[in-house]
């Protein structure tokens, strides 16, 4: 009895020590985690210092900024959105801030600023495309297919049409979607006679009922005669080519032919902004 009672209380103390062993263990387990731990939020921290302040990490220079899709906006406009970075971390320029900022530059319609560490940014610019001159007041600017209304670049030798009712007291959105309307005419009459958009000298988007476009050429390639077309507010495909077949005939029933209106469905007026108006059965 008294054997059992001993080997009993042998394997309690042996139980004991073992947990005692393993409770040991396993805190200085967690100790060492813990100091690896704190070892690499140390070194984390200084590299983080290290990369924001150190030398080789700063902007110092404008030769440290690479540019490229500039052709009218300069290199002066860009280099001046950076100002606030020089001897600053190329870690710490705030390249969506930058971004939105040069996208705010008149001729720019998209961006992108990029870090090439280790002390170096590259910047792509995509240029606005200008489609027409816009006439804005008693001045002639640029105007591109977003009803952007852009300065003329000096040295540019540019030949568009002159568009109307896209001046800068028209809301944005208006001149975006007026000049869709003049992209869509314009792209209709070169689908019937190729070059016919080169024969286009103005086009008055004021009322978006009725386009008002001013060409030459209809007679022939060496017609300078200019003539006002209605062309109203769709279908410009079906008006032009019926213009292009019966413009001579027209002529030979009216005589010299100054406007022609093709706005409504089953007739065509010419000359119809004088007394002398006469109205011809549309051709289908």
């Amino acid at each position: 009895m008294s054997r059992v009672t001993c080997a009993a209380r042998s394997r309690s103390k042996s139980a004991a020590k073992n947990s005692a062993g393993g409770a040991g263990r396993s805190i200085g387990g967690i100790l060492i985690l813990s100091c690896a731990g704190v070892a690499g939020v140390t070194v984390a921290v200084y590299g983080m210092q290290f990369l924001l302040y150190s030398p080789a990490m700063l902007l110092l220079k404008p030769g440290q900024i690479e540019l490229n899709g500039n052709r009218i906006v300069s290199r002066e406009a860009v280099l001046q959105q950076f100002v606030h970075d020089r001897n600053r971390s190329v870690l710490r320029v705030p390249l969506d801030a930058r971004r939105s900022q040069l996208e705010q530059i008149p001729w720019v319609e998209s961006a992108s600023v990029q870090r090439i560490l280790p002390n170096r940014l590259r910047i792509e610019l995509t240029e606005r495309t200008p489609v027409a001159f816009a006439r804005n007041g008693n001045e002639l600017a640029l105007i591109d297919a977003h009803g952007v209304i852009l300065d003329r670049p000096r040295g540019e030798d540019l030949h568009f049409p002159i568009v109307t009712g896209v001046s800068e007291d028209l809301p944005r959105d208006q001149r975006e979607k007026r000049m869709q309307t003049y992209e869509e005419f314009m792209k209709d009459v070169e689908l019937v006679r190729g070059g016919s958009s080169d024969r286009v000298s103005e086009i008055d988007l004021s009322n978006p009922k009725d386009l008002r476009v001013v060409m030459t050429g209809l007679a022939s390639a060496n017609d300078a005669q200019a003539v006002t077309i209605h062309f109203g507010s769709s279908e410009f495909t079906g008006k032009y080519k019926m213009l292009v077949d019966n413009f001579s005939q027209w002529q030979a029933n009216a005589g010299r032919v100054q406007s022609i209106d093709l706005q409504y469905s089953r007739q065509v007026v010419v000359n119809p902004d004088t007394s002398a108006g006469t109205t011809a059965a549309r051709t289908k």
